[in-house]
């Protein structure tokens, strides 16, 4: 019969999503650019701020509505085992990208450590600039520079800690649940991830109302938030995927033949865990070591 199907790919219709989602990249980049230089830029002031609202609000239509198709394709058995397994390639490469995404923080960071450089940041001139020759180049040669009270490793990061490798626990149990039919302790084990994740993320930030030392200044503080700050965004990312996945399993939607959703979130949830404690060794441990504690 002409027109019948007769493989096991999935043939997406034309969808507007995918355009509607660069155009909203494209703004939210460009409202960036725009706020970064709104000092000495031309354009009206505060013009920054709505084209950087239109950006993130077409970003998240664009999670939603698009994420909703693809979870209608799977309820409708679009996704075969064999789109399913090219569906995991895409989130092994997608975790891959974000490997090295966070080796770029921890490559900044080893660099300002194990080769410190009297650099400090000047407000006015927006620039970094080095200190040789001035008054405080000593202090800002060291990392952390001297006077930089860092945070105890052993006070709230351990507890942080030991908080996201309990969620890895849990995010298991809810898989293994799923796999065995068990709804109820999948239901269980995603209620507990979700408040360990949320917990998390509220530490942290009592964490950062409490330090001692501000974004800017000095390469040690800019390089600490830039790595941890980054970390948080991702628990509040993976967070928002596992809630999505437990509303999907009240709805019924998940067997333990299809999942995928909910297994591409634990993967995402187990990387998130494994990038923390490589930070927790090296920004909190290692990086404050012999520095004075807060």
């Amino acid at each position: 019969m002409a027109g019948a199907k007769n493989h096991d790919y999935h043939i997406l219709d034309p969808d507007i999503w995918p355009f509607i989602g660069s155009m909203s990249a494209l703004t939210f980049t460009t409202g960036m650019v725009m706020y970064m230089h709104a000092d000495e830029a031309a354009f009206p002031e505060g013009l920054w701020r709505i084209v950087l609202g239109l950006g993130i609000a077409g970003l998240i239509a664009t999670f939603f509505g698009w994420f909703s198709k693809i979870v209608n394709e799977a309820q409708r058995g679009d996704h075969t085992p064999v789109v399913q397994l090219h569906m995991r390639y895409g989130m092994i490469l997608f975790i891959a990208s974000e490997v090295m995404f966070f080796v770029g923080w921890f490559w900044s960071w080893f660099d300002f450590a194990l080769f410190p450089a009297p650099l400090a940041y000047d407000a006015a001139a927006g620039l970094w600039s080095s200190m040789v020759g001035q008054d405080g180049a000593a202090a800002l040669a060291t990392f952390p520079p001297e006077g930089v009270h860092v945070l105890d490793a052993f006070d709230l990061p351990l507890l942080n800690t030991l908080i996201l490798l309990c969620s890895g626990t849990t995010v298991t149990w809810a898989h293994h649940c799923l796999i065995n039919g068990d709804r109820d302790g999948l239901k269980k084990g995603l209620w507990l991830t979700i408040a360990l994740g949320v917990l998390f993320s509220c530490i942290q930030a009592y964490e950062y109302s409490h330090a001692t030392f501000p974004f800017g200044g000095t390469n040690y503080s800019s390089a600490f938030y830039m790595a941890t700050g980054f970390h948080g965004f991702h628990v509040l990312v993976g967070t928002i995927f596992l809630i999505v996945c437990l509303r999907r399993t009240y709805l019924g939607h998940f067997t333990p033949r299809q999942h995928f959703g909910f297994e591409a979130a634990a993967w995402y949830w187990h990387f998130v865990d494994v990038v923390w404690l490589f930070l927790f060794i090296t920004v909190y441990v290692w990086g404050g070591w012999g520095a004075e504690v807060h």
